[in-house]
């Protein structure tokens, strides 16, 4: 322990002291982006974490219908034919060993609790050409010339100009930073002519298809939803107007402030609402359009969003973490990787700081019907502990606690253990589990709020961060401790079927003592008993005796194994080297736990990297393999994972979600952040300056980052 404490206040001096020296403004605006043309794949962002607004290169969605998204809209779709809410609620699936389990029961109710409730595109924001008359155009992105697209890091501005047919037009996209709602301000002399104006539209939302990627919703369905507009008396002081987009039993409002403006509906049949201003005096119009789901929800000023997004961004950027590998370092790779840690930075803000923990495609598109997995919530948000963003990460860290009650209902009266909390998969902000077989047969969620508790803890140093967890930690360990198998022949428990592990590729029914997963649980155990002796509370003796007697991890030909009773040659085996490479995750994401032979750990990374198909990896893997390189003294190796071909961040920094998932896959951007941090600041134990980066050709400083596990 004494080395432990010594180490990590020289790491934090080294980081006082390096601080200084960062050029934070410079190095964030060297990598703001620029298009001069729409890319068909990702969106250009504003937003604050819990709404964000995607733009084409005009800075608003006039010729791509990208979404505007946020982390409370969602719907449930009706039910289908011959099918009742009474069908719903009592809705069962198999029994295995005694167990109850939510998949494998009637087809119909089982799909609807899948994909429902599904989240919502809020709508569509765009420029609307017109001809001398005042009718509108039906312009393209080839009727643009000399187009610039520019996003202002430092100031969450987007700023878009191009040329149309001779005439200028200027567009600046903000978005506001406690609201749901956008603000954006044009400048053109076609204003003035009549030749300009902006139209808003509402798509049909429904859980027909489990990925909705680049696009989200149906434009095409308008007789399945209602809008109605309202102006005039009845609306709030800062609204000119307001929509009404009701879908099923939900419904959701788009009041819309500013400039004095006139407003119509296209067509009864069809939910296209066209704006001009209201009088051809000026060259320049500003509008804000907030989106709710309640009717008296503010609608900010252009000018409130402006000043709100430029602080909330300045203070972003200039207050949290921050590490600099560019200025000092000589290897070329450093400018490619600033250049994703930096983006990474901004689209995390963006979209990954909501009140729930994120869906993988954060707030671009939607995947697994919006929904959210937690097992991911580690890779998605775990980052904003290293960089100290606790006013971001407090967003979502209560979820453990909203969600407990739902969780010791599933482990205690649905699969009838005796005491404890079992964490859902994928779900929604109900804390209802989907239905399916991976949904309640995965583990590895289960430690995860022992970490994110421990990170906050070391934060504060506070009795009243120990008293807030004790209850969820409390409820975890105890179900770790019971779904832990004694077996009577052997004297250890065991990790039993059915279960599957953290690649989701074994059969569940024959898959026992998987590596990774024992590792995790004893760590996690490990620390549920610490938080109890920091309470001066005596922690459950079966913690300890399950921590003490978990089964062994199991070794083939000298390395770890996916899990016990694997075949002898699986490392040839496409079946078990296809997907996420956990057995890298014991020591390197997790710190070394009492059963982890260091030299075993090693041997078995590097026959991950020789033998693993990587061409089916994507996402975290790559910052989990960083991780583990990096412990293991091969530094160069956690560079080549965090710069791996198949592990890329486009234009924007967006994440490319690879062969397997949509663009983009946010738990990649996480992984780089949570690996950046470790490798940069180090980790408990670690004695040297940035640890994780080789000494030749890199010069690493950091501020205000902490210590990993």
């Amino acid at each position: 322990m004494p080395n432990l404490v010594l180490s990590t206040l020289l790491l934090t001096i080294w980081s006082l002291h390096a601080s200084a020296a960062i050029p934070r403004n410079s190095l964030v605006s060297r990598y703001n982006p620029v298009r001069n043309a729409s890319s068909l794949t990702t969106p250009m962002q504003v937003g604050n974490g819990f709404f964000a607004f995607g733009a084409d290169v005009t800075g608003l969605q006039t010729f791509l219908p990208w979404a505007i998204m946020s982390d409370w809209a969602w719907k449930n779709d009706s039910l289908p034919a011959g099918t009742t809410p009474a069908d719903i609620a009592s809705y069962r699936g198999v029994v295995w060993d005694g167990v109850q389990y939510e998949f494998g029961g009637p087809a119909d109710p089982q799909q609807w609790l899948i994909s429902n409730p599904n989240r919502v595109n809020l709508g569509r924001v765009g420029l609307q050409f017109r001809d001398a008359r005042g009718d509108a155009v039906n312009a393209s992105e080839e009727d643009l010339g000399s187009i610039r697209q520019e996003l202002d890091l430092w100031t969450g501005t987007i700023t878009s100009q191009f040329i149309y047919r001779g005439v200028a037009v200027k567009v600046q996209t903000y978005a506001s930073q406690s609201a749901s709602a956008i603000a954006f301000r044009i400048q053109s002399d076609l204003l003035e002519e009549g030749r300009l104006g902006v139209f808003l539209d509402f798509p049909w939302n429904d859980g027909s298809s489990k990925f909705q990627a680049p696009f989200v919703g149906y434009w095409n369905e308008s007789d399945l939803h209602t809008t109605t507009l309202q102006i005039g008396p009845g609306l709030r002081e800062d609204s000119r107007a307001r929509i009404t987009h009701t879908e099923v039993a939900s419904t959701f409002f788009t009041g819309i402030g500013g400039d004095e403006f006139a407003i119509s509906r296209d067509s009864p049949t069809e939910h296209r609402y066209s704006i001009a201003p209201s009088s051809r005096t000026s060259d320049a119009l500003s509008l804000t359009v907030a989106y709710s789901n309640t009717t008296g929800s503010a609608v900010p000023t252009f000018a409130d969003v402006v000043a709100e997004s430029t602080s909330a961004w300045e203070n972003y950027w200039s207050t949290g973490g921050f590490v600099d590998v560019l200025t000092n370092s000589t290897d070329p790779r450093a400018e490619e990787l600033q250049r994703r840690i930096i983006l990474s930075r901004y689209l995390m803000r963006v979209n990954e700081a909501g009140h729930t923990p994120p869906q993988e495609s954060g707030l671009v598109n939607t995947g697994w019907y919006g929904k959210f997995h937690m097992e991911q919530f580690f890779w998605h948000c775990a980052h904003w502990a290293l960089w100290n963003n606790w006013d971001l990460l407090y967003r979502s860290l209560d979820t453990y606690s909203r969600f407990l009650s739902t969780s010791i209902e599933r482990a205690q009266v649905q699969e009838g253990f005796p005491i404890g909390a079992r964490w859902s998969k994928m779900t929604d902000p109900s804390g209802r589990s989907a239905p399916g077989e991976i949904n309640e047969l995965l583990i590895w969620q289960q430690p995860h709020p022992l970490v994110f508790a421990e990170y906050e803890y070391r934060a504060t140093q506070s009795r009243a961060t120990l008293e807030k967890w004790r209850d969820v930690l409390h409820a975890a360990a105890d179900w770790m401790s019971v779904y832990a198998r004694e077996n009577s022949s052997t004297g250890v428990y065991d990790l039993a079927p059915p279960l599957y592990v953290v690649a989701e590729d074994t059969d569940p029914n024959a898959t026992w003592n998987p590596t990774f997963e024992l590792a995790y649980w004893r760590f996690g155990l490990g620390m549920a008993r610490t938080w109890m002796e920091r309470l001066d509370e005596e922690p459950p003796a079966i913690w300890q005796e399950v921590e003490n007697n978990l089964a062994p991890l199991p070794i083939e030909n000298g390395t770890y194994a996916v899990y016990e009773g694997i075949e002898t040659d699986f490392w040839t085996d496409p079946t078990f080297i296809n997907d996420h490479p956990a057995l890298v995750g014991i020591y390197g994401w997790l710190p070394q736990t009492a059963d982890v032979h260091l030299d075993i750990a090693k041997t078995t990374a590097e026959k991950v990297w020789q033998y693993w198909n990587f061409t089916n990896c994507w996402g975290w893997d790559f910052g989990m393999l960083a991780m583990s390189a990096a412990r293991n003294g091969d530094t160069e190796k956690a560079l080549e994972w965090l710069l791996h071909p198949l592990f890329q961040f486009d234009d924007v920094g967006m994440p490319v979600g690879g062969v397997r998932v949509p663009t983009p896959y946010f738990p990649g951007a996480g992984s780089l952040l949570y690996a950046i941090a470790m490798m940069a600041a180090g980790w408990d134990g670690s004695t040297t300056e940035a640890p994780g980066f080789p000494n030749e050709g890199w010069k690493v400083t950091v501020e205000n980052i902490s210590v990993a596990l």
